[in-house]
């Protein structure tokens, strides 16, 4: 049987909520509130299927830490995201 090497770029969305869900150990309303506040903004598919890319997920791993191990809640997360995209 051949193995077949696939490149999927990191911003290609291909991650369904559901997986990224369990992939981050966030709650899928938490996803669905950082979408709304503009935080981690997947690629819409029709008017309610949300694709994430790898690069969402690594950003969700990073807000995940902020929320559990820093106790940051979404407006906090906003700001700090903001500022580190600027700097």
């Amino acid at each position: 049987m051949p193995l077949f090497d696939i490149y999927i770029s990191p911003d290609e969305p291909v991650y369904v909520i559901s997986v990224v869900s369990k992939l981050v150990e966030l709650p899928v309303w938490t996803l669905r509130q950082l979408d709304k506040a503009g935080i981690v903004c997947p690629k819409r598919i029709g008017k309610k299927s949300r694709l994430y890319s790898l690069k969402d997920v690594k950003k969700l791993e990073y807000i995940h830490y902020l929320m559990e191990d820093r106790h940051v809640n979404i407006h906090g997360i906003r700001i700090i995201i903001e500022k580190e995209e600027i700097e």
